[in-house]
């Protein structure tokens, strides 16, 4: 008998007999099947601009293991991507779960804190992948196409205007050009902020949709063809450094921490400030008329500034526009919208 138990497979064995010794355990079918239905409810739980981030995620990993042997870890890149991929699918879920627990007034602060992230993770993955592109923008191309954009500047301008600025510098006019490079940064946070605090969630999700999709566009255009920027290529052919105040100090230190070698075109700055734009044109029209003269000037300082060509800004403007039109596509398509305001609500569109 012990050695029919140890050598099973030696013995020929009934058909009924052998379905029961190898049927699946309970606890791992269990486990298996509890695993799909997460994931499945997850998925569910997504919006349009999930699917906009998963996607990305998935597609530049799959560029990542065609091109595995431009990058120096390869796998650790495609890790960290799969992780981002988890913890927006966990968030979506953990959001939906506690939406349908509203009505449980005990539980009110945990569903209002993962609303508030469910809403607001958006910025922080736009700066995830933005920083990403300082390890992907060799992916496929080693060199740089600096060059090109130099001579196209030139024939633009017919100058090469990252040096030509360099004749008006002085201390209070580089203040106001890096204040204006700095206020990129909060475009998004505002018109995210009055649509958020206004419980419009349509047009919140919509915003975030054409941000998402512009830079989408961006990043896979810089990964194509990478571009360094007059700050690297130009080194040296300034007289001196730019010389301001607090702005000019803050603008020092946010580079000095989370500069991007590369991923220069098309400019994010200016794709994503054309993303906040067009948002409050198509939602908010009083901020649209706030944010035009503010970011014409930010557009003037990424050259001022020395961290993009003339060719950098302009593509900027097109991917910009152009998530905005895709977006809006997406938002549009069938069923689109009332999905995306469903999963990211807890609410059916016409609740809202």
């Amino acid at each position: 008998m012990r050695m029919n138990e140890l050598h099973r497979q030696d013995y020929p064995v009934s058909e009924g007999e052998s379905a029961v010794a190898w049927a699946p355990q309970p606890k791992r079918l269990a486990f298996t099947t509890l695993i799909v239905r997460q994931f499945a409810e997850a998925c569910a739980a997504c919006g349009a601009f999930e699917w906009i981030a998963l996607g990305y995620l998935a597609l530049s990993s799959v560029l990542i293991a065609l091109f595995a042997e431009n990058l120096a870890h390869p796998a650790r890149l495609i890790a960290v991507q799969a992780l981002v991929a988890a913890i927006i699918l966990l968030l979506s879920r953990a959001e939906r779960r506690y939406a349908e627990q509203r009505a449980d007034k005990n539980g009110q602060f945990t569903v209002r804190f993962w609303h508030f992230w469910r809403h607001w993770y958006p910025h922080l993955f736009f700066l995830f992948c933005f920083e990403e592109m300082g390890q992907l923008v060799h992916l496929v191309n080693a060199g740089w196409g600096d060059a090109r954009l130099i001579a196209f500047d030139r024939w633009l301008m017919g100058v090469n205007p990252s040096l030509w600025f360099e004749h008006l510098a002085q201390p209070a006019l580089t203040e106001f050009m890096e204040f204006s490079y700095f206020t990129y940064f909060v475009y998004l946070l505002i018109l995210g902020g009055v649509l958020y605090c206004q419980r419009d969630w349509k047009s919140y999700w919509a915003v975030m949709t054409y941000s998402a999709v512009g830079y989408v566009c961006g990043y896979l255009i810089a990964m194509l063809f990478p571009v360094q920027g007059p700050w690297f290529t130009l080194a040296g052919q300034w007289h001196g450094g730019l010389v301001g105040g607090p702005f000019t100090a803050a603008i020092d230190f946010i580079e000095k921490c989370g500069r991007v070698h590369g991923a220069a075109f098309p400019s994010q700055h200016v794709a994503g400030a054309m993303g906040a734009v067009w948002g409050a044109w198509r939602h908010r029209r009083w901020l649209f008329w706030t944010f035009v003269p503010f970011v014409a000037c930010m557009c003037v300082s990424t050259v001022y500034v020395r961290n993009h060509y003339v060719a950098d800004v302009l593509g900027g403007l097109v991917t910009g526009t152009l998530g905005y039109f895709l977006g809006r596509c997406v938002m549009q398509a069938r069923g689109s919208v009332a999905s995306s305001v469903e999963n990211h609500t807890g609410m059916t569109f016409h609740q809202i």
